[in-house]
């Protein structure tokens, strides 16, 4: 059984996770890059965070979408997101949005905190691909002696 076929909702697609996503990334704050992100995170009951990159002139502390959306979720009460999309591009791209965007390794660390088994969502050529975040992340750290 594919990624996709164990989706969590029947009301919001991978595809309109997606867009929210796309929609987030337009408020991305990216003066130096200019690579805009936006996260849409889903949880039970169809509820979405919506996030986005936020750089700083003190690279180190520029924040990812993805981990913006941890933060908003965390601060909202929320710990068991069941898929998350990320979409971005660079915004002198003629393919806004085409390519695959995949979470940062510091992301997909930060995401397996609080469930190994979401899902992410990424464009590819204009499409919504679904992956599984343990597979984008084999041999993750975890304290659970049993994963």
């Amino acid at each position: 059984m594919s990624a996709k076929e164990n989706w969590p909702s029947e009301k919001i697609s991978p595809e309109e996770l997606l867009k929210m996503a796309r929609e987030a990334a337009d408020r991305a704050y990216v003066p130096y890059s200019r690579f805009h992100v936006g996260a849409a995170m889903l949880f039970e009951n169809d509820e979405v965070i919506k996030s986005c990159n936020v750089e700083n002139a003190s690279y180190g502390i520029t924040i990812c979408a993805e981990r913006a959306g941890v933060v908003i979720m965390i601060s909202q009460g929320k710990k068991n997101p069941l898929a998350v999309a990320v979409a971005g591009s660079h915004e002198d791209s003629d393919d806004y949005f085409k390519v695959e965007c995949p979470p940062c390794g510091a992301c997909r660390q930060a995401l397996m905190e609080f469930n190994k088994d979401m899902l992410v969502v990424m464009a590819s050529k204009g499409e919504a691909k679904v992956y599984e975040l343990k597979k984008l992340l084999p041999h993750s750290f975890t304290l659970d002696p049993d994963y």
